[in-house]
């Protein structure tokens, strides 16, 4: 048993999120935790909702809430679709929580004292008509990379170029739409990046089974243009974490907060402490701190690209610049786009399908097996209606939910509801075994690479090679002259439901718990040997017919679908 530490990139908490954000960060994750859980693995599985900076405040402004109360009932909202699509979470905490306060401070007075942060006096953009200075996403206007005409002051969300807002053209408030605006002086923070560069050069180049993805955004920020800039760590805003040297308060950043890229990903950390303080475990540090244990760890990070680069230079600038012994990421696995029909999904234009929107039309193994099976990996990838109802009329329903009908169905009518004596299994039988026995292979050697496409499909084969040996054995045919190797037919059959419930639970959890109840049985083993996998459940062993495993989708469905969901969110 080895120890794994997964995170999952934490989700703003402005809104409910859409299946690209989905697919991008915590589904993958949680396949990888529940994969290494199956396997014996002690896992810890942490997120959390990012809940500072302006996308917190300009949605609470939206809402007319304050914003800790806006943000209280988001989490709620969050946690609650997060359960719903059965992210397996160990915990999911909040960037706000007084933890990631106390660490978030703790960080600064430790980069403070080892000289890596400057104070600087910034030239910032203030609106006349609000009154204050706006800090990047406050700040609106067209992209001067790709001539985007709604890039936020931070960052393009159409070619993903990150941004200060004197960069944007034709700049406006976010708050009011005001273009009465000037650029002051005002005093900040910032985290000398440019320090590290090659301390992170060489930690970068170090991890070489790395995503090309991956690895290429994180050596472009370090060696083009000027090279790994310094980045302010702090905003003129009133919500987030006050700006302190640890406990200290520090001259001349009164009223002042944390930017929230600073304080974000150390939540990862934090969230770890309010993992212990729920009374969910009883050790955060063996987890976080290589002098407490945590050497022994591996440590997995799940992003899409747009964060990369906060989490190969920013975060690790952090860690690094602490001189603590904190864990650093050992494997970053980056995901591409998922695009919506023909355009992008968009929280902030309301673009796509929405988590809450998916989970009222079909229940979550449907999504599930979808995403993961066209994961955004080497490529963009793209949602369309058509592709969805193939894939789930042709994957879910037709190869694994059809195999579990058709045998339970014909053991009911010919051997009762229970698993049929008689019969040894012969020829075919020892090579379905063998033949399950290298598939099996492959699909533990993608699930290990967190080649999550690959390794649906190498699980669809594991289906396939069942539904082939079906059809090739015919016991609805044998049984006419060979009752005992009809039985023994069966039983393989039935056997094969449980091993697929045990192997599938990662994608699909709740397909896979129904096949379990079905079959009576709780051995959820991951099988080491195929032959004894295949043989668990025993003549006698009772069972019962499940309901429809998965509905298929009829055309009328989809073309519905296609119509209310035809790309904005009302």
């Amino acid at each position: 048993m080895t120890r794994h530490l997964i995170t999952s990139a934490i989700p703003y908490i402005n809104g409910i999120k859409h299946l690209g954000n989905l697919v991008g960060s915590q589904l993958p994750a949680d396949l990888y935790a529940r994969y290494l859980r199956a396997r014996g693995n002690e896992v810890l599985f942490l997120c959390a909702t990012d809940e500072h900076g302006t996308p917190a405040e300009l949605a609470a402004a939206k809402a007319a809430k304050p914003v800790a109360e806006y943000c209280a009932e988001m989490w709620a909202v969050q946690a609650e679709l997060a359960d719903g699509f059965r992210l397996s979470f160990d915990h999911y905490g909040r960037s706000s929580s007084t933890q990631n306060q106390k660490l978030t401070q703790h960080f600064a007075g430790q980069l403070a004292g080892n000289g890596l942060i400057l104070e600087v006096v910034e030239r910032q953009v203030y609106s006349n008509a609000d009154g204050r200075f706006l800090p990047d996403r406050y700040v609106e206007g067209t992209c001067p990379n790709c001539g985007y005409d709604r890039a936020r002051g931070d960052q393009c969300e159409n070619c993903t170029k990150q941004l200060d807002p004197t960069d944007l053209i034709d700049p406006r408030s976010a708050i009011s739409g005001s273009t009465d605006l000037e650029v002051r002086d005002t005093k900040h923070l910032h985290l000398r990046q440019s320090a590290m560069k090659d301390q992170l050069d060489a930690w970068i180049s170090s991890k070489t089974d790395w995503p090309v993805l991956t690895t290429s955004i994180a050596k472009k920020w370090l060696h083009d243009g000027d090279g790994l800039q310094d980045r302010g760590i702090t905003r003129d805003l009133d919500w987030g974490v006050p700006v302190k040297k640890g406990e200290e308060d520090w001259p001349g950043m009164e009223g002042k907060v944390f930017y929230v890229w600073f304080d974000a990903p150390i939540e990862y950390i934090a969230c770890a402490q309010e993992w212990v303080d729920a009374g969910k475990g009883d050790d955060w540090e063996r987890w976080w701190r290589t002098d407490k244990g945590a050497e022994d760890v591996t440590y997995t990070q799940f992003m899409g690209k747009d964060n990369v680069p906060f989490h190969t230079l920013s975060f690790p600038s952090t860690i690094l610049g602490s001189g603590e012994p904190w864990k650093l990421v050992d494997y970053i696995k980056s995901f591409n786009y998922l695009n919506y029909d023909g355009g992008q999904f968009s929280t902030s234009q309301g673009r796509g399908v929405f988590m809450d929107q998916a989970l009222e039309i079909l229940p979550a193994d449907y999504w599930r097996w979808w995403l993961l099976s066209h994961a955004p990996e080497s490529s963009d990838s793209e949602f369309t209606w058509e592709n969805f109802q193939q894939s789930v009329n042709k994957d879910l329903a037709d190869v694994l939910g059809n195999f579990v009908s058709r045998i339970t169905k014909f053991c009911r009518s010919k051997f009762d509801e229970a698993v049929p004596d008689g019969g040894n299994y012969g020829e075919a039988e020892q090579a379905l075994i063998a033949d399950m026995q290298e598939k099996l292979q492959a699909y533990q050697a993608h699930m290990d690479a967190i080649e999550v496409r690959k390794a649906a499909a190498a699980l669809r084969a594991l289906w396939v090679a069942g539904n082939e040996y079906l059809q090739s054995a015919a016991p609805w045919s044998t049984f006419k002259e060979d009752p005992d190797q009809a039985a023994a037919q069966v039983r393989m059959g039935l056997n094969l439901i449980r091993l697929y419930a045990v192997l599938s639970a990662p994608f699909i959890p709740d397909a896979s718990a129904r096949m379990l109840e079905a079959m009576q049985c709780d051995d959820t083993t991951w099988p080491a040997d195929m032959g004894e996998a295949l043989s668990v459940l025993e003549p006698g062993h009772a069972f019962s017919v499940p309901d429809v495993l998965f509905a298929k989708i009829s055309d009328d469905q989809r073309e519905d679908w296609q119509t209310r969901f035809a790309g904005t969110r009302k």
